[in-house]
């Protein structure tokens, strides 16, 4: 089974997958860490484009395990778990996030690897996208300043500048051509302002035994 969650930056769906994979013991996937991980080599590495530094070179998760720790990110099998989430590695992300040659690469090999087993995957683009036949898809949203503060937070940065930062991030996410960010048909729409992590948690997780469920009840009268 696969639960897609998707959402703007500081929505919460990292802290929020985390948790409900560690909830139902399924595996998490950050897949914007595969977008950071472009992102890094185009600033390592200007020329050529993030399209063909995607292909030159082997970008990789190892899952966590268990799920409440973060994924591994390697890239040629060296780990840039850490590297990867600078401010100046975010603000590339976009840009590199938007480059259609990018996204056909990494959206193979996130199939590749959400095809087996049962996945809590977070992203922009996973249940539109990458699993449009997920079974739980949920987008995550909150207001433009609740986002902001808690994104300071998380990097330790000016709420202002985060909040100007993210204006523009938003609007490249939305308004690019390919993979457009939006929520996906059929998915569950959850404000998270002002609820608690294990709130937001508790209702995914619902909604993914209840999906179980209804498989199971399919199977048993086929």
């Amino acid at each position: 089974m696969l639960v897609a969650i998707d959402g703007p930056a500081g929505a919460g769906k990292s802290t929020v997958a985390r948790g409900v994979a560690r909830e139902l013991g399924f595996t998490y996937l950050d897949s914007g860490a595969m977008y950071r991980a472009v992102a890094l080599l185009s600033l390592r590495e200007p020329d050529p484009t993030p399209g063909a530094l995607a292909r030159a070179h082997e970008i990789s998760m190892r899952p966590a395990a268990p799920p409440n720790r973060s994924s591994t990110v390697l890239v040629d099998n060296k780990d840039v778990t850490r590297a990867i989430r600078t401010q100046e590695v975010s603000d590339a992300a976009s840009r590199v996030a938007a480059d259609p040659a990018v996204r056909e690469v990494l959206v193979e090999k996130q199939r590749a690897l959400l095809s087996e087993g049962d996945w809590v995957a977070e992203g922009r683009d996973i249940g539109t996208v990458v699993a449009p036949d997920a079974a739980v898809k949920v987008y995550l949203t909150a207001s433009v300043q609740e986002r902001a503060r808690r994104r300071a937070s998380e990097l330790g940065a000016d709420e202002a500048t985060v909040l100007a930062e993210q204006t523009l991030r938003d609007q490249r996410d939305i308004e690019r051509e390919h993979s457009p960010l939006r929520a996906a048909p059929g998915a569950l729409t959850l404000d998270t302002t002002g609820l608690s992590v294990e709130e937001v948690v508790g209702r995914i997780a619902e909604l993914a035994r209840a999906a179980a469920a209804g498989e199971a009840d399919r199977a048993a009268g086929s």
